[in-house]
């Protein structure tokens, strides 16, 4: 049986008569990047505070890379990286120095973190301003060097708070392909952003959390079907096909005009196979197919906004 990189069970955390987190569960497999969503105050920064044995928590089981969070604290923090939203890079210091200081602090042998220090600096494109001040790299520089001194202890497990704050969309990218390449190696990101995009592009699976407790969680794809909207929109060559299919499947809005029908669907391989098994049945010809599901945004905002309607 495989051991998962985190299995958190009923995480409670609170500051005097505030509940930050209220009975969380977590599982995140090994090798895959799993996102934490939610809206300002609803525990994020927390839950990766504790995870990372920066505070304790109240109550609740935590295990982290195999290790028990509350008995083996020194384990954890062996076996895990943090990237933080505010870069740790010291920008007096070159960047070549920057991964050195982190290999001493490592406690690699000199020899050893030399070769690690260039190692990552190859890796992650940063050669020709190994010998500048960090203070003179760009945003994304920054925090691609941030990412690699994360790395000079070959963690196992990688949180990533932000990762992609204020950078350009090309350095967000780049970033996202430094992302993947780490779990191609085996390492587990757990992911914290405020761009829905991101999670949506990068995580294995996503979990929403608000107000303390997670009211939501499963794969991009599954999260976008918990809420209507969606729909597959078939277009035809004429107005006679456009008809007999309103007439065949009993459902959908049709746009006399463009020649297309709106069918309410979660979207799902299913729906699509049987809504178009049924057309041939009938042997109507589809000219175009499209399927239209909400995006992670539409998730976001309808499952927090009945969350605060439910608690009120």
């Amino acid at each position: 049986m495989t051991i998962p990189a985190i299995a958190a069970n009923g995480l409670r955390k609170s500051y005097g008569d505030k509940v930050v987190l209220d009975g969380v569960d977590l599982t995140v497999p090994e090798g895959t990047i799993f996102s934490l969503l939610g809206p300002n105050g609803a525990g994020k920064t927390t839950t990766v505070q504790i995870l990372s044995t920066l505070i304790p928590a109240d109550g609740g089981t935590v295990q982290v890379a195999g290790h028990d969070l509350a008995r083996r604290p020194d384990d954890v923090r062996g076996a895990i990286g943090v990237t933080g939203q505010y870069s740790a890079v010291d920008k007096l210091l070159t960047g070549e120095e920057n991964l050195l200081l982190m290999a001493d602090l490592r406690h690699l042998s000199r020899k050893d973190g030399r070769r690690r220090a260039a190692e990552l600096l190859e890796r992650f494109d940063l050669v020709d301003a190994a010998g500048k001040p960090a203070g003179t790299y760009s945003g994304g520089m920054q925090r691609r060097l941030d990412l690699a001194m994360t790395l000079v202890g070959d963690p196992r497990l990688i949180f990533l708070d932000e990762p992609t704050t204020g950078l350009d969309p090309r350095s967000r990218r780049s970033m996202w392909q430094i992302v993947r390449e780490l779990v191609r190696d085996g390492v587990t990101i757990f992911l914290t952003t405020q761009y829905l995009e991101e999670a949506d592009e990068l995580a294995d699976r996503i979990a929403l959390l608000d107000g303390g407790r997670l009211i939501a969680e499963g794969t991009a794809e599954e999260l976008k079907r918990l809420i209507p909207g969606g729909h597959i929109e078939l277009t035809f060559a004429d107005a006679h096909l456009l008809g007999t299919a309103r007439n065949a499947l009993g459902a959908g809005v049709a746009d006399p005009e463009a020649l297309t029908l709106q069918v309410p669907s979660d979207g799902s391989v299913r729906a699509v196979r049987e809504l178009l098994a049924l057309l041939d049945e009938r042997s109507i010809d589809v000219a175009e197919m499209s399927v239209h599901t909400p995006d992670l945004d539409d998730v976001f905002l309808t499952l927090t906004g009945q969350q605060k309607e439910n608690t009120r």
